[in-house]
């Protein structure tokens, strides 16, 4: 069974998507991203998550005293993300040209989303929404993949048992090695009772270098990159394909 389209895998099994990224230490990440809005921040605790999903982290930052709300475009998505987080409030809405009624301290963009934005001129407008919606001296927060790092051959795949039947999910980033564009590949594999259904999806996601990101960033943010590891804080080795970006809003 093929998905008919990018979105419909995700409305299609928005009530799984949890089970999908079930190998994910959100606390980790929220607590990691925290650390870093209290080394570069201004302390405050308005918090806005883009591409928020079903909202895990958002139950994180409002378990820590923050007050967070979440935007998607994902209907389904965000009305898991209700359900999970009755405190936040949260918006059908782009982020590539987002608006807010009030500024925030922090914005973060988990899980990669912000590959989502499609290509290099949708990823600049993010940016630009990002800056126009935090107040002076906030954090904009993110981890990207950079296009020239990407093993096409490598990855990631977990099962999970649910209400009797088996999950086999399966994700891998792919740059055919020009250009703007790379994909985000994916299989979920559904087995009950012996007989399995296959969805396969490929996301078209925007492909930057890393030089490429900051160079898109600098013109609003002061620049931090780190590793992508959310246990330890290090600068970026300037070899691996993975990072953490934290901006300052000038």
């Amino acid at each position: 069974m093929i998905a008919p389209s990018t979105n419909a895998l995700y409305t299609d099994l928005s009530g799984y998507y949890d089970l999908m990224c079930a190998d994910i230490n959100y606390e980790s990440q929220s607590d990691c991203v925290r650390r870093l809005h209290r080394l570069f921040g201004n302390q405050g605790k308005r918090h806005l998550d883009l591409a928020c999903g079903t909202g895990p982290h958002i139950r994180h930052f409002i378990d820590t005293g923050f007050q967070s709300n979440g935007l998607d475009l994902n209907q389904p998505m965000l009305d898991q993300a209700k359900l999970r987080c009755p405190e936040a409030e949260f918006s059908l809405q782009n982020m590539c040209n987002f608006v807010v009624d009030q500024p925030y301290d922090l914005i973060t963009c988990f899980l990669y989303s912000i590959h989502y934005s499609g290509n290099v001129e949708n990823l600049r407008a993010c940016i630009e929404s990002a800056h126009a919606a935090l107040v002076d001296g906030g954090v904009f927060c993110f981890n990207a993949v950079a296009k020239n790092l990407i093993n096409n051959g490598s990855f990631v795949r977990h099962i999970v048992n649910h209400e009797g039947s088996e999950f086999a999910f399966k994700s891998g980033w792919f740059y055919g090695g020009e250009g703007d564009r790379q994909a985000l590949k994916l299989s979920i594999e559904k087995t009950t009772d012996k007989v399995t259904e296959e969805w396969h999806d490929e996301h078209p996601m925007v492909a930057v270098t890393f030089e490429e990101l900051t160079a898109l960033l600098e013109p609003y943010f002061d620049v931090t990159v780190f590793e992508h590891d959310y246990e330890k804080l290090e600068m970026w080795n300037q070899n691996s394909g993975n990072a953490i970006f934290v901006c300052v809003k000038r």
